[in-house]
């Protein structure tokens, strides 16, 4: 005898349901037309790729940034409506972006 018969058994009258959940609002990222600028800089003589130039929520914005810090496994920050990453991954994460729909452009270097 399983749990769920233990259950069924102290607990007749009650009606098993499922919880249904919609990824596929959760995940979903506003895209816009203009696009994203991807810059290389030297701060303190470190290289950091900085992400500017989105018109959305701040919100998806962030959630943009904790995925491609998590994906690239780097260090970053979200500040001034632009993502911070630490080290040069212009390529990979223009990729990235142009994978999920986002246009992309190159700017300096």
């Amino acid at each position: 005898m399983d749990l769920k018969d233990q259950l069924k058994n102290l607990f007749p009258e009650h009606k098993e349901e499922e919880i249904k959940k919609d990824v596929s609002s959760e995940n979903k990222i506003w895209m816009q037309d203009d696009p994203i600028l991807c810059k290389y800089e030297k701060r303190k003589g470190k290289p950091t790729t900085i992400l500017e130039g989105y018109t959305g929520a701040n919100e998806d914005f962030k959630k943009l940034a904790k995925e491609i810090k998590t994906k690239l496994s780097v260090g970053g920050s979200f500040k001034d409506d632009s993502i911070i990453i630490q080290g040069d991954y212009r390529d990979k994460i223009m990729q990235m972006l142009t994978e999920k729909g986002f246009k992309v452009k190159r700017v300096g270097g």
